[in-house]
């Protein structure tokens, strides 16, 4: 064991073997010893230190406490599986009886090292559940604002090209990481089987409001990022990687020394550059695909992103709904032969067994084929209970054509047909009405040409019908709107109106008031045209 401990660990370390081990729960904890002692930036660690150290958590957590000698063989054994390094403790050493006894300072080896920080990262990856970062959205744009800042100077500072850069590829990671695991952890929580319903619809609230307002952050933000990276590449964000690349390939470490190694590490610079650059501009392309589509075929992985986002709003009240149908008193077919079975069995008699039986599975007599006035005179004379025989019941005449078609046609004069002409009158004014308010309103909201959204309603504002009319052209525009573009117009379903919009400044917000509230959003200059005049009637449309 001591020479084992002195060479620091096994020819083949084994970092890992303490997860299978039966006394994992110590080992897990002596090297969360050495690892917050390692963030403290203390090296070396006495086996008194490490059962102080576990003593304080046991205090705290409630956990077993641990022996000198209980920790003295779990170092040693993580000494052979190569996690840790036992040097000879020399500082303490005053006899030579001292110096003969086994005392060793541990440190944590660069296998060990690398087992917490993958168990550590598998426990995160793990338990993270993931969020969508709006906040994550407005920094990237800022950054790469920034960084257009910089590739339009003739010599930009590398430094702060390369520590913009390392911003942007940090905060670009965490928002794509954390909306897949939200998104992951949205789809476990959607198809929950025996979850808390109760909390689950108390919080669905919440979430959809949550995903709503991440979609229009989305929505917005990401038209002014896919905005950016469509302009940067004109700017010269080339020179902006290159520099970055170089920056990194300078820290590369040397192979060897003297000249005869001089040619090797000018190959070994070059690849390092060569690695440097492929690796910005991989982070770079990743970055342009995530908000700018490449067609019909491939799609924006913000552009997925919402599509996902929405799908699970929709998922999300489907659930919410059956959740609801199954507290309403919804019972599958098996639950209701068990209470019908338990009726049964608590029936006093036969006869209520007969009656339940006939209740159960609706078995009447034939009488029921037809019954007409004269049927239920004859029943209200002989008033004859339910449980009658067939042969003791009085005959039922069957028509003829009941016999020959199987329908039966009642005798006497037709029922009267409704006069409806005082409904039809009272839809007709309400539809003119409807109309005119609504030419109204298409009249007060076409504008005389391009005016910006600021200024749309005047200082009165809009009125109800004109707002929501405006709220609906509006929509369509933006719906039309492509990633990176700023113009976009649409034609209403029913081709009375046409909109125009383009974007001024994505930074400035204006407010429109209306009778209803305040409308806010990105300044734009809207075109709204009245095409009722020039659109196609319904009779033309239908002689066409």
């Amino acid at each position: 064991m001591t020479d084992a401990r002195a060479a620091g660990s096994h020819t083949w370390p084994l970092p890992f073997a303490y997860l299978s081990a039966p006394n994992a729960e110590l080992y897990s904890r002596v090297l969360g010893v050495f690892a917050q002692a390692r963030e403290r930036f203390t090296v070396h660690l006495r086996p008194e230190d490490v059962v102080t150290e576990l003593r304080g958590a046991a205090a705290e957590s409630a956990a077993d406490v641990v022996t000198i000698e209980a920790a003295s063989g779990a170092l040693g054994q993580l000494v052979d599986w190569g996690n840790l390094r036992a040097d000879a403790d020399t500082g303490r050493v005053t006899t030579v009886e001292d110096f003969h006894r086994a005392r060793y300072l541990y440190q944590l080896t660069q296998h060990g090292q690398a087992a917490v920080l993958a168990i550590a990262a598998y426990d995160e990856a793990i338990g993270r559940r993931g969020q969508l970062q709006s906040v994550a959205l407005a920094d990237i744009a800022e950054q790469l604002g920034s960084l257009l800042a910089l590739a339009v100077q003739p010599d930009p500072d590398p430094a702060k090209v390369h520590l913009l850069l390392l911003g942007l590829a940090d905060r670009f990671g965490s928002l794509a990481d954390n909306a897949q695991d939200f998104m992951a952890s949205l789809r476990r929580a959607i198809d929950f089987q025996d979850g808390n319903e109760e909390a689950f619809i108390a919080y669905k609230d919440r979430l959809i409001e949550y995903i709503e307002r991440f979609i229009a952050d989305l929505a917005n933000r990401g038209a002014q990022i896919a905005d950016l990276l469509g302009r940067l590449p004109e700017a010269g964000v080339g020179r902006l990687l290159e520099a970055a690349a170089r920056r990194e390939a300078a820290d590369a470490v040397p192979d060897g020394g003297g000249d005869a190694h001089a040619e090797s590490a000018a190959i070994a610079q070059a690849a390092a550059l060569a690695g440097a650059r492929a690796a910005w501009e991989n982070r770079w392309r990743g970055l342009t695909d995530w908000f700018v589509s490449r067609g019909s075929r491939h799609p924006s992985q913000a552009k997925l992103l919402r599509t996902s986002a929405v799908s699970a709003i929709t998922n999300l009240v489907n659930t919410v709904s059956a959740l609801n149908e199954r507290r309403g008193g919804r019972t599958d077919r098996s639950a209701d032969f068990r209470a019908l079975a338990r009726f049964f069995a608590e029936a006093p008699e036969d006869a209520d067994a007969h009656r339940l039986w006939r209740a159960a599975f609706a078995l009447s007599p034939a009488r029921h084929l037809t019954v007409d006035a004269e049927t239920e005179a004859v029943w209200d004379e002989l008033e004859l209970p339910p449980n009658t025989p067939w042969q003791q019941a009085p005959a039922l005449q069957i028509s003829p054509r009941l016999r020959e078609t199987g329908s039966y046609e009642r005798r006497g004069k037709p029922n009267r047909v409704a006069d409806r002409s005082q409904a039809r009158l009272l839809l007709m004014e309400q539809a003119e009405r409807e109309a005119a308010e609504t030419a109204a309103a298409r009249a007060r909201l076409a504008t005389a040409g391009p005016v910006l959204l600021s200024e749309l309603g005047g200082p009165q504002g809009l009125d109800p019908l004109a707002f929501r009319l405006f709220l609906g052209v509006l929509g369509d525009a933006l719906a039309a709107r492509g990633p990176g573009e700023s113009e976009s117009s649409a034609v209403t379903g029913d081709g009375t109106m046409e909109v125009r919009l383009k974007l001024v400044d994505a930074d400035k917000t204006v407010e429109i008031r209306t009778a209803q509230g305040v409308l806010s959003g990105p300044e734009h200059i809207v075109e709204i045209l009245d095409l009722a005049p020039f659109a196609p009637r319904p009779e033309q449309g239908r002689a066409a």
